[in-house]
């Protein structure tokens, strides 16, 4: 019996009894019947209510369970793909990412006269940066890197926090510092093993700072204030430097070009009162300087370069000068110069990648393992280096170079390089080495980076 039916039924003895008790008296055993009949409706009312009670319980985990499978459904949204490591985003902003590299080379260097003995000839080979780290997003346009290289103990690369907001991003934390368009791209998509001479020699490094960078249209412009690199900063130095760099970089038809320049101010603050401007030979497994000035004192540094490229199809070509002035309590001031000029050819149909004013790894088009040989690539390069100024003699370095890149696919390269480094004021900065001489270079590399 329903509820429904229970209801009338009694509904209707009930309304019956008045009406018969004016017409007559019952018997008690018609009293007894109708109360008999009464607990029993009682007791079904009683049973028909818990079971409305457990319909309702059922229809609420009913809508628990359809909750937690809604949840599911958009946690299931959660996508991972693959770009040398998984990269997890998630539908409302989050991301993870796993990053490093591993760059091995293999060295030799002569001299020319090979009469000549300099330290650091013949062959060696080291591995030149072995780094781990994450990078990511966080919901609301913030992200995060962190990045560390192993080598020698836990050196911090990056380490920083951005906000992107539109064509603004703001940098908090350990990060470059707008140097050149050389020093800015990654050292896993150079030309060469090594970047231009002067990137070293003038102490390009990644320092603690906040900057912020903002694109409109063909236009970049960057800046920031900065401090000193992370490891540094424990010294009790309170050096200083304001940083900027412009960039333009329009397209001509399928052409790219770059052009820009950067300014650097540093004050060397109270426990730093000299500098030192110096370069190795091409290859970093050498620790034989053959150029160097040795401690200048120093109250400031300014530095300031151009740059300029071109990406048209296979072909590229990228030039870059930079000047350093050092600021001497009593003395003469003196600026020295770096730059370098290359170009590059593609033999195979890819081309050098370009993005946010640096360049970028090539994206191979018929890699090994699919048909295909890998992207191969020809460069050449003169690179000039000139520490000799205002009664400072840190010697001249011209270099001229050519390597030969192969990326069998994403994310591995081969690298193969030849330098004849030519040295000019020389004398004294290397024992037993004459005023002008030479010296050849081989280097070779191979990389995996993610």
């Amino acid at each position: 019996m329903t509820l429904k039916s229970t209801l009338v039924t009694g509904a209707a003895i009930l309304a019956f009894l008045p009406s018969q008790a004016l017409a007559a008296q019952i018997s008690d055993e018609q009293a007894a019947a109708l109360l008999e009949r009464l607990n029993q409706l009682e007791q079904e009312v009683v049973s028909l209510r818990a079971q409305l009670g457990n319909v309702e319980t059922v229809q609420q985990q009913s809508e628990q369970v359809a909750a937690v499978e809604k949840t599911a459904q958009k946690k299931e949204k959660t996508s991972i793909k693959f770009k040398g490591a998984p990269e997890i985003t998630t539908d409302d902003g989050w991301s993870f990412k796993p990053r490093g590299r591993i760059l091995y080379d293999f060295n030799n260097l002569s001299s020319v006269p090979s009469t000549i003995n300099v330290p650091g000839e013949g062959f060696s080979n080291e591995a030149r940066r072995v780094r781990l780290g994450v990078q990511g997003k966080i919901p609301g346009g913030f992200g995060y890197k962190l990045e560390a290289d192993l080598l020698d103990g836990v050196e911090l690369t990056d380490a920083y926090l951005d906000y992107k907001n539109g064509g603004l991003t703001v940098t908090v934390g350990q990060h470059n510092n707008f140097q050149s368009l050389e020093e800015i791209s990654s050292s896993n998509d150079t030309s060469f093993i090594e970047r231009s001479a002067f990137t070293d020699a003038f102490g390009f490094q990644r320092k603690v700072g906040v900057s912020a960078a903002y694109k409109t249209g063909d236009v970049l412009l960057q800046g920031g204030v900065f401090t000193d690199n992370i490891d540094d900063l424990s010294d009790g130095n309170d050096s200083i430097s304001l940083d900027g760099r412009v960039v333009f970089a329009p397209k001509l038809g399928d052409a790219q070009l770059h052009l820009g320049g950067s300014v650097h101010w540093t004050d060397l603050g109270d426990t730093i009162d000299s500098v030192r401007y110096r370069q190795r030979p091409l290859i970093h497994s050498v620790g034989t300087r053959f150029i160097n000035t040795g401690n200048i004192s120093a109250e400031e540094q300014l530095t300031y370069g151009l740059e300029a490229a071109v990406i048209s199809g296979r072909f590229h070509a990228a030039g870059e000068t930079h000047w350093a002035k050092v600021s001497r309590p009593g003395l003469a001031n003196p600026t020295f110069f770096g730059g370098s000029i290359e170009a590059g050819l593609f033999l195979t149909d890819d081309k050098r990648e370009y993005k946010g004013g640096v360049f970028k790894g090539v994206k191979v088009k018929n890699p090994i393992g699919s048909g295909g040989s890998g992207a191969w690539q020809v460069n050449v390069r003169y690179d000039r280096l000139d520490l000799t100024d205002a009664g400072i003699i840190g010697g001249t370095q011209d270099g001229y170079m050519a390597s030969l890149i192969w990326t069998p696919v994403n994310y591995v390269r081969f690298l193969v390089n030849y330098g004849r480094l030519s040295y000019g004021d020389a004398l004294g900065i290397v024992d037993g080495a004459p005023n002008d001489y030479s010296v050849d270079v081989i280097g070779a590399r191979a990389q995996v980076s993610f």
